[in-house]
C-alpha cells in the first residue's frame, strides 16, 4: 500500500533472501511469517499465533483500503492529511503520525500495521516482536538488539540498537532511499527512529531520510528529527558516515548478518 519509488540502485547481494529483515535477538520465542497480499510480517511470540495475526492483518487492510476507496488521494499524498474523527483507528493513527512528522499518512502505514498487530497479540503473548518490511514493534521482558540494515553502506549490519527495556511496547522503524520499494525523496542508506508509537517511528524515519541526499546532510537531518514530538532516538547512515541522537545504545553485531 506504500507508493513505489522510481529511483533505486541495484539491491545489495542477498536482498532477495530477505536479509533486509533487521536482526532482533529474541531468545526462546516462536518465529512465524504471515503474508496477506502485500503485507508480509515476521512475528516472534511465546506461541504460534498465525491465525490471529492473519485475521488482524485482513481487518486492518480492509479498513485502510476502504478509506482509500472513499478518498483516493489518501494513498498518494506526500503532505499531511486532515484529521478525521470518523476514520478507523488505524487510519487515524497514520494521519496523526504523518501530521506530527510533516509527511503523508502512507509514510506510516507499515509501522502502523506492525504496531497494531503487535499490541493486538499482546493479549495472547507477554512478549511480541512484529517486523513489517524493516519496521518493528517489540515488547520483550529482556534486553533486545535490533540490527541496523543500511544497504550498500559498509556500516550495514555492523551495529545494532540495544533496547534495555521496551516497557509497554516500542517501535523501531527504518526508511531508506537506496533499499526497498517504499517511496523516499532522499538517498539515506538508513534512517532509523525509536518511538513509543510504531506509526510515528515510521513516519519520522521517512521525514528524516527525505532530508539526506549526501553524507553532509546527516547532521541537519538528525537535528530536524530531534524536533519531532515523541521521537526517542535516531540513527542515520549514508555511505561511510553515521549520526545518532537520543535514547539509542549502539552495540557491535559481532559479524552476524541476520
Amino acid at each position: 500500500m506504500t507508493p513505489p519509488s522510481n529511483r533505486r540502485p541495484p539491491a545489495p547481494a542477498g536482498y532477495g533472501l530477505r536479509t533486509y529483515r533487521q536482526l532482533v535477538f529474541g531468545a526462546g520465542l516462536t518465529c512465524f511469517e504471515v503474508v496477506c497480499q502485500q503485507t508480509d510480517l515476521l512475528v516472534r511470540a511465546e506461541r504460534p499465533l498465525e491465525a490471529l495475526t492473519r485475521e488482524r492483518i485482513l481487518e486492518l487492510r480492509g479498513q485502510i483500503e476502504g478509506y482509500i476507496r472513499r478518498y483516493p488521494a489518501f494513498a498518494t499524498t506526500l503532505a499531511p492529511w486532515r484529521e478525521d474523527a470518523m476514520a478507523p483507528a488505524i487510519v487515524r493513527n497514520m494521519i496523526r503520525a504523518g501530521n506530527t512528522a510533516g509527511v503523508g499518512p502512507m509514510a506510516a502505514v507499515a509501522g502502523a500495521i506492525a504496531g497494531d498487530v503487535g499490541r493486538h497479540l499482546l493479549a495472547h503473548s507477554r512478549q511480541v516482536v512484529v517486523e513489517n518490511g524493516g519496521d518493528i514493534f517489540l515488547k520483550t521482558d529482556r534486553p533486545a538488539v535490533v540490527g541496523l540494515f543500511a544497504g550498500h553502506s559498509p556500516l550495514s549490519m555492523k551495529m545494532g540498537i540495544r533496547l534495555a527495556e521496551t516497557n509497554d511496547g516500542i517501535g523501531v522503524c527504518t526508511s531508506s532511499g537506496t533499499v526497498g520499494h517504499s517511496l523516499s525523496r532522499g538517498m539515506a542508506d538508513a534512517a532509523c527512529v525509536v518511538a513509543h508509537s510504531c506509526a510515528l517511528a515510521d513516519a519520522a524515519a521517512t521525514a528524516i531520510a527525505n532530508r539526506i541526499k549526501a553524507p553532509k546532510d546527516i547532521e541537519s537531518a538528525v537535528s530536524f528529527g530531534r524536533s519531532i514530538v515523541d521521537v526517542l532516538g535516531i540513527v542515520a547512515v549514508c555511505g561511510r558516515e553515521m549520526g545518532a541522537w537520543g535514547q539509542v545504545e549502539l552495540v557491535p553485531m559481532k559479524g552476524k548478518k541476520g
